[in-house]
């Protein structure tokens, strides 16, 4: 066995390589940022970072694992970019909703990241050229999709860029000592829902408040101290109250989609999801015959979800997910067959799919 200063001075040695490693990456990072400025290039390639992770896992002996590699070179590459150019990120807000929590495991500290007041905001934010990039939630695994963001796509020409998913870890937060001081709970509509049996079972009698979004529930139980709110871990931080109870989730295996909206068009990786909509003419089965192109085509469909139109009354536009990119050759040929049947069809963007 190894003394404990023999293991230390080997971290030192190793820490030494690995600051002349990273100013190494850091110079390099340097000069493809002024490639990038001449060409017009984007500066974030969600494709290419996605290329990075998925190789990295493969080369990974242990014992760090996979979720731990990514976690440091979320960080390294967050830095890199910062030093191609700094980006500027709108998400929805205040600091400390599961939005926020996204953009940090999308772009990394290194990002200048800024709350608004709503979904509409962050797209306002990027289409006024305010943010390169806006971050929104999509879809819940319990709850299902965020109507407020499919419908800002009619009335947009922002791109998908990325996706990302987040589980869905609640945490009781409170300045109270224990349970039994606590008569009110701040907490969202969909926590307090997603987090009910919990509630029913270990605060019977406290009165749950709505509040919207979770971030708010944190700073109203920051000024009440018989009270508690149902928010996540960076919430807890950033507001600093103590948590008294960990992962009150009802379901362990909750989590949220978001998608990051821009105007650059990832490339192809060989594993993308395309995001579109389409309006259909009314007749019978027309429904039917239009997501018929896909499984003749072998297209996978992995989300469909209808919205009223915002400019007819009583028609329906319809969002569907797909897997694969729009320039892969056999997409070309089931959308093209799509569009026999649609009236209209907008292609939202074709990006990375997140390995979950």
């Amino acid at each position: 066995m190894k003394k404990l200063d023999e293991i230390r001075e080997a971290i030192n040695r190793l820490d030494e390589q690995l600051i002349e490693l990273l100013n190494q990456r850091a110079a390099l990072a340097k000069e493809i940022g002024g490639l990038k400025s001449q060409d017009g290039k984007p500066f974030f390639t969600p494709e290419r970072e996605q290329s990075i992770y998925r190789r990295l896992a493969k080369q990974n002996p242990g014992p760090l694992n996979q979720t731990q590699l990514q976690t440091i070179f979320r960080e390294i590459i967050s830095v890199s970019r910062a030093l191609e150019k700094p980006l500027a990120i709108a998400y929805w807000g205040p600091p400390g909703t599961f939005t926020h929590m996204a953009s940090l495991r999308c772009f990394g500290q290194s990002a200048s990241l800024s709350p608004v007041e709503s979904i509409a905001d962050v797209f306002a934010e990027v289409e006024q050229s305010r943010a390169d990039y806006g971050v929104v939630p999509v879809e819940n695994s319990t709850a299902g999709v965020v109507p407020e963001t499919l419908d800002m796509f009619p009335l947009t020409n922002a791109k998908i860029c990325a996706e990302i998913y987040v589980p869905i870890a609640h945490y009781l937060i409170s300045q109270a000592q224990d349970l039994n001081q606590i008569q009110k709970v701040y907490a969202g509509p969909q926590p307090a829902q997603q987090c009910k049996r919990w509630l029913k079972t270990h605060l019977p009698n406290a009165e749950i408040v709505e509040v919207m979004p979770t971030a708010r529930a944190a700073q109203m139980a920051a000024q009440d101290s018989n009270s508690a709110a149902i928010a996540n871990e960076l919430a807890a931080n950033l507001m600093g109250l103590p948590v008294l109870c960990e992962h009150i989730e009802d379901n362990p295996h909750n989590r949220t989609r978001f998608l990051v909206i821009g105007y650059n068009e990832p490339a192809p990786t060989g594993k993308d999801k395309t995001s579109l909509l389409f309006t259909l003419r009314n007749r019978p089965g027309e429904l039917y015959r239009a997501l018929g192109a896909f499984e003749q085509h072998g297209i996978n469909l992995t989300m469909i979800e209808s919205r009223p139109a915002p400019r007819a009354t009583f028609e329906y536009i319809f969002y569907v997910d797909i897997q694969g990119h729009h320039r892969d050759s056999g997409m070309q040929v089931a959308l093209n067959a799509l569009e026999q049947y649609v009236r209209e069809m907008v292609i939202l963007g074709s990006y990375a799919e997140s390995d979950i």
